[in-house]
């Protein structure tokens, strides 16, 4: 890999509790979310396929920062602001920020149910 264009090409968010996760992100994201157990440490895929490649991620078990600690991850959720910040809520999480409006959209911050800091675009 010389010179890449994008410099980011993987995110791993770590989650006490896989299944507690997955569901949290697959309400979140409006997506089907899978439990892979086909490498040597369990993981929930987040982003691209080799179909459709590019920047993505995972969850996996491990032990998140303590909160305001850790790196934030920031992820596209389909449908406007509101409706995901009510995903969020339905789903365990926190919103810990109003809408920022940016010149690329809006998002907003979030934590997850393990206290993991999550950016969320709108889609």
């Amino acid at each position: 890999m010389s010179d890449p264009t994008n410099v980011v090409v993987w995110a791993e968010i770590p989650v006490t509790d896989m299944e507690r996760g997955r569901a949290f992100y697959a309400a979140v994201l409006e997506r089907e979310l899978r439990l892979d157990e086909s490498g040597p440490n369990p993981m929930v895929p987040l982003g691209t396929s080799m179909d459709d490649p590019g920047v993505a991620g995972h969850l996996y078990p491990g032990k998140p920062a303590p909160e305001g600690t850790g790196n934030t991850i920031h992820l596209a959720a389909p449908g406007k602001l509101e409706a995901i910040m009510d995903r969020v809520r339905g789903a365990g999480g926190q919103v810990v920020s109003d809408a920022i409006p940016i010149p690329v959209g809006r998002f907003f911050y979030a934590i997850d149910p393990d206290g993991n800091s999550v950016g969320l675009f709108e889609g």
